[in-house]
């Protein structure tokens, strides 16, 4: 069985949307796209390196146009990438000229997918897809590069349904420009208890 990897670059509020650039996503009137470039440093890069070692990507429609719009052109700065596996979650995509893109239409086509041999699935942005996975229990792993910045407004990772369930701190640790970069893997069910002195 597959791991379903989830990777964000997170504001403090919960902001998901354009982190690489000013047009990569300026849907809903969005102002702030590139909002990570200025935290760049060397300790990054390390990190980055590591969340970008090769694994089939599972991604939601408009972040897979997004990809297949940059990456083809720019894959010298992600080994691998090209060689990949890459499943869009579409009702409407059938084909693409990025090579070897696969297309999945229902969460069953996920499970099936997850259930499957092959590498861990990792998923970069497609906050739609986020909420549908997280709703049905389907991530196993978070990496959150967690930002020191609040933006309002904007794509947010997590919304109102997703399953309850508890996560282990496995990995973190603070770049100098103040980027926490955190990996969590599941490990079980919510457990709750009282605060309050007997």
């Amino acid at each position: 069985m597959r791991k379903i990897i989830l990777l964000s670059f997170i504001t403090l509020d919960g902001v998901i949307q354009g982190p690489g650039g000013p047009e990569e996503d300026t849907s809903n009137d969005f102002k702030f796209g590139g909002w990570t470039a200025p935290y760049g440093d060397e300790e990054l890069g390390k990190a980055m390196q590591k969340q970008l070692e090769p694994a089939d990507l599972l991604l939601g429609r408009k972040t897979f146009d997004i990809f297949a719009g940059y990456w083809p052109k720019n894959a010298q700065y992600w080994p691998g990438i090209m060689e990949v596996n890459k499943y869009a979650f579409s009702n409407t995509l059938t084909e693409s000229a990025w090579e070897n893109s696969h297309f999945l239409k229902t969460v069953d086509d996920i499970r099936q997918l997850k259930n499957s041999e092959g590498r861990d699935l990792k998923i970069w942005g497609s906050s739609e897809l986020v909420k549908l996975l997280l709703k049905n229990d389907l991530i196993d792993e978070f990496w959150l590069n967690i930002y020191p910045i609040i933006l309002g407004n904007g794509k947010k990772l997590f919304g109102n349904d997703a399953m309850p369930k508890e996560f282990e701190l496995v990995e973190s640790h603070i770049t100098p420009k103040g980027v926490i970069v955190t990996n969590y893997k599941k490990s079980g069910e919510v457990k709750t208890g009282s605060v309050s002195p007997e």
